[in-house]
């Protein structure tokens, strides 16, 4: 062999050993690479995050099962012979059986129509209260985070207020005065839920705020606003949405809380909390009334809280954990 094939083959393997290593610190941090054809068009940044979140076992299980719950709460009650508020005191306190699946209420009324419908309304007043406290803190923390001075100042010690108050006696107090509607629980949940998100916010934007290209974007005359919407924000959409995923397992749980105390949706439309309140008294006669609502609940939360997980871990994944 003369002296410059052995050179090449010494470089063959010092590259692919380098290879090797770059593959291994890439895995290290998530990050999804070919390192077999390098020369190929790279991932965006989007297909490496749907990469990751793909191979999240628990975020795929939430995602699924959540995708069967809302299937389950928009399409069941269109199949059920009974309507979520029919009475029928012939076949009240019945057990589950083919015509009742879940059995029956006090006054006869259908309970598998009921908590599906009641799943669904539960769940909408969650999206609902998730989508308007993301847009109240997105839009409080990037104030506060870009301008800081006053604005910082005003919007941190708002946030510092709302933090100091005990949530669940003031929901008590509001949920007495506001009325008992889906909307308006959904609006007294974004009353309060904002909070986590704007912090969240705030310190992504004193972060990104001083970096290079918000300097080049100020230089070129670029307005604030624009700067905030079209330079910053975009930047900061993944912790905004895995904040809004799990703030809809928090007003699920805060829902439901309000209805058993008979502060959130009142009878006769259903909700998963007031069908667990209807049910506290059977516990021990019929405790089905009680688990079947209540692990509707369970289940909403853990797969909210799974898919939560896998996008935080797919858009950040140096915050990977094993899925």
């Amino acid at each position: 062999m003369s002296d410059t094939e052995a050179r090449q083959s010494a470089a063959d393997i010092d590259g692919a050993a380098d290879l090797e290593i770059l593959k291994e610190q890439a895995q290290s941090v998530g990050v999804v690479i070919d390192v077999e054809g390098l020369a190929e068009e790279p991932q965006s940044f989007g297909q490496q995050a749907w990469e990751r979140f793909r191979h999240h076992r628990a975020a795929m299980i939430g995602a699924a099962m959540l995708l069967l719950l809302i299937l389950a709460f928009a399409i069941g009650p269109i199949f059920s012979p009974f309507d979520f508020k029919e009475i029928n005191v012939l076949e009240r306190s019945q057990g589950p059986s083919f015509k009742h699946p879940f059995g029956t209420d006090d006054i006869g009324r259908d309970l598998m129509v009921r908590t599906l419908r009641g799943g669904r309304i539960s769940l909408i007043i969650a999206l609902v209260m998730a989508a308007i406290s993301t847009i109240l803190g997105t839009l409080f923390g990037a104030l506060a985070g870009y301008f800081g001075s006053a604005a910082d100042a005003v919007v941190s010690w708002v946030i510092n207020l709302f933090m100091s108050i005990p949530l669940l006696a003031v929901l008590l107090v509001f949920g007495v005065k506001l009325g008992s509607s889906p909307l308006q629980t959904a609006l007294l949940l974004a009353m309060f839920g904002w909070v986590g998100t704007a912090r969240i916010v705030r310190s992504q934007f004193i972060q990104y705020k001083n970096m290079e290209f918000v300097q080049a974007a100020k230089a070129s005359g670029a307005s604030a606003w624009r700067i905030i919407f079209r330079h910053i924000l975009p930047n900061t959409l993944g912790p905004i949405l895995v904040a809004a995923t799990l703030a809809t397992g928090v007003a699920i749980i805060l829902e439901s809380t309000l209805s058993f105390l008979s502060l959130g949706v009142r009878p006769p439309t259903p909700t998963l909390g007031n069908l667990v309140a209807e049910a506290k008294g059977d516990v021990v006669s019929d405790p089905f009334k009680l688990l079947i609502p209540g692990g509707f609940i369970t289940l909403i939360v853990l797969s909210v809280n799974f898919l939560g997980d896998g996008l935080r871990d797919a858009l950040d994944p140096t915050t990977r954990t094993e899925g």
